[in-house]
């Protein structure tokens, strides 16, 4: 299988120069969807600091990038929404999120909030012993008690500066009146406040009605593109990049 994939076939959400080159690389198998950005097209064409495809593999080899607070050294790891990107040697820090056009972007931001991850629960199942574990969406599994409910989001540690990985420090339930980030479809990159959960007893999504309330906007979307980002207000880090 191709390990290259056509420019002008490349998702619109890469955000990448269409013509300048006939391939790009595609997007390796991996807790994202075939959208997922590759971190060696990021390193490339929006951070700038390889040129080609070997100083990118040159820079990964080195461990001089991180991934939710471990070294990437695959150049077609896909990165996700708010996959968390750390350039130690530079003291950059970067999260992964959707512009006001959808497209991926990296907004910086300190090292204190490079030490966490917002991770929206995909699902949670009963382990041996009883155990209550939560399968979170970029693929990791933890854990925990059972407050917690699909479609809910945790803040979770990365393991950085000794820190344990993976502890759950804050939690943002799937509810109405708490803010989201919406991350598919024609909305996608808005951030507002969840007004109405419809369910349905059928195959047909169950649908959110969200307000925008800086835009003086509302709008409908389906469960699955519904990011929670917090409660009752846009957590100030959240910024969404023009």
């Amino acid at each position: 299988m191709s390990k290259y994939l056509k420019r002008l076939v490349a998702p619109g959400s890469w955000h990448i120069p269409k013509k300048v080159q006939k391939f790009v690389m595609k997007t390796a198998p991996g807790p994202h969807n075939a959208d997922a950005l590759p971190i060696g097209v990021w390193l490339r064409e929006h951070v700038g600091l390889a040129q080609n495809a070997s100083e990118v593999k040159k820079v990964l080899h080195q461990r001089d990038v991180l991934v939710n607070g471990r070294a990437c050294k695959d150049p077609r790891m896909g990165l996700g929404v708010f996959d968390i990107v750390s350039i130690p040697k530079l003291g950059k820090h970067y999260r992964i999120q959707f512009d006001v056009r959808g497209n991926l972007s990296a907004v910086e931001i300190p090292a204190e909030s490079a030490k966490t991850r917002l991770c929206k629960i995909r699902n949670k199942t009963t382990v041996k012993g009883g155990k209550v574990q939560l399968n979170l969406a970029f693929g990791a599994n933890i854990l925990a008690d059972n407050t917690y409910k699909a479609k809910d989001s945790v803040v979770v540690t990365l393991g950085i500066d000794g820190e344990e990985r993976f502890r759950i420090v804050d939690h943002f339930p799937f509810a109405e009146g708490n803010v989201a980030m919406i991350v598919g479809g024609k909305h996608s990159g808005k951030v507002a406040r969840i007004i109405e959960i419809t369910r349905t007893a059928s195959s047909v999504p169950n649908r959110v009605i969200l307000a925008d309330d800086s835009a003086g906007e509302r709008f409908e979307t389906i469960e699955e593109y519904v990011f929670m980002v917090g409660r009752s207000a846009i957590a100030p880090e959240l910024e969404v990049s023009a």
